[in-house]
């Protein structure tokens, strides 16, 4: 990336009540059962969500872009009309129990700046242009990062129209349903520069006592399908030498996976989150069990050895107790190291501010991950309550927002060139 102009000076500063206002204000639209949000994506909600964005953006003097995907993009103009843009965002859609930020916190701390910007006559050179990517959460439409995945070209438009949700209802046809399916081809843009703002989604921030992290990597992910089949009998019955327990054999297996992951520590992790045990009686044996090894780490051969070693290790497992066992690679991503120049930006600007700070691997995935594989990308985290997200009781401070938002927005601008 280009060497970056003179750096904003440390008293341009984002207004933080404004930016909580809004946040607070997007919380009332799908309202969850628990005090956090239910605005899944390609929903009523969603298509009220992304309306009130719009009408902001407009009052910002904003001009609003809608791709094929339904991606938002929300451009402030630059005194540089062929300069590229520098963007900046995150997506407005929910988990069925979401909280109030993730994601959120992203969009409209890219519109506050834009606010701030206006109020204080500030002109770049560069455009800057605020995002909503479509479907970040791939709750309701699998996979997750979605619509930012069609348009880094990892995934094929059609295909992703094509998803279905619980009820077999189909991406494509719920897009033009709510209203948001715009013209413009997906993945057209060229980009000076991504910056996406997210809370951590962990506790690693809040516990040091940090106001900011500067994310230079993000996590690479494994999931791996286990299928273990033995025989369903009588768990009165069958005697114990007689016994071929898939159930048995699947707690082995996950002993192993933690074992796996333990011996990449700090850095590595490895757990199954998703079970299906049949036929699921009190009275019988497990004939079969599926379910899914998550494997995650910085480092692709980590990656690589936990795959490897949980086939060869699970297999003599399967072998010794006379189950039968089967692997099926059902998803995953590399991982991602994020552009030097912009997390430089990002690291300099929480310096230049004052705020304290550290270096953050992501553990989650996030769109920057797939827009970083088409432009210089970077992520900038703020702390979250106990590191607790994708819950209802998600929650940070109206402080930490405000500082992310201002480190957000110091990297932008750098990037975007004030005019003087």
């Amino acid at each position: 990336m280009a060497a970056h102009t003179s750096a904003p000076g440390e008293n341009l500063k984002i207004n933080g009540e404004r930016l909580w206002d809004s946040l607070m204000e997007m919380a009332k639209i799908g309202p969850g059962v628990a005090g956090g949000n239910n605005r899944q994506t390609l929903t009523d909600e969603d298509g009220e969500g992304r309306a009130l964005f719009q009408k902001w953006c407009e009052a910002a003097g904003m001009s609003m872009g809608l791709d094929t995907m339904g991606n938002m993009f929300a451009r402030r103009e630059g005194t540089d009309p062929d300069a590229l843009p520098v963007y900046v965002g995150s997506h407005l859609d929910t988990q069925p129990t979401g909280g109030k930020y993730d994601g959120v916190l992203g969009v409209l701390a890219g519109l506050e700046l834009i606010r701030t910007l206006n109020d204080l006559d500030i002109k770049t050179k560069h455009p800057i242009v605020v995002t909503n990517w479509t479907n970040e959460e791939g709750t309701r439409f699998a996979p997750a990062m979605l619509a930012s995945g069609v348009f880094a070209g990892i995934h094929d438009e059609q295909w992703a129209y094509g998803r279905t949700d619980a009820d077999g209802k189909k991406f494509g046809d719920e897009l033009a349903r709510i209203g948001w399916k715009g013209d413009e081809p997906v993945g057209s843009r060229k980009m000076r520069a991504f910056f996406e703002l997210h809370i951590e989604q962990g506790p690693i921030l809040e516990a040091e006592n940090k106001d900011i992290g500067v994310v230079t990597h993000g996590q690479g992910l494994s999931w791996t399908q286990v299928t273990i089949t033995g025989k369903d009998s009588h768990t009165g019955s069958t005697p114990m030498k007689l016994r071929r327990n898939a159930g048995l054999g699947m707690a082995r297996v996950l002993e192993l996976v933690d074992d796996i992951a333990w011996s990449h520590a700090p850095d590595a992790v490895g757990a199954a989150g998703h079970i299906d045990v049949f036929p699921n009686s009190r009275n019988v044996i497990p004939g079969k069990v599926v379910f899914t090894v998550d494997f995650r780490s910085p480092q692709l051969e980590v990656i690589q050895d936990m795959e490897a070693r949980l086939k060869e290790g699970a297999q003599k497992i399967a072998d010794r107790m006379h189950l039968g066992i089967e692997f099926e690679k059902v998803g995953g991503f590399d991982p991602v190291t994020f552009d030097e120049g912009c997390v430089t930006a990002v690291r300099n600007a929480a310096e230049r501010l004052g705020y304290s700070h550290r270096d953050l691997i992501s553990g989650a995935g996030h769109d920057a991950c797939w827009i970083n594989r088409v432009a210089p990308t970077a992520m900038v985290m703020c702390p979250c309550v106990d590191g607790l997200s994708h819950n209802e009781a998600e929650e940070i401070s109206k402080e930490w927002a405000t500082a992310g938002a201002d480190v957000l927005m110091h990297a932008v601008v750098e990037t975007a060139e004030i005019v003087e």
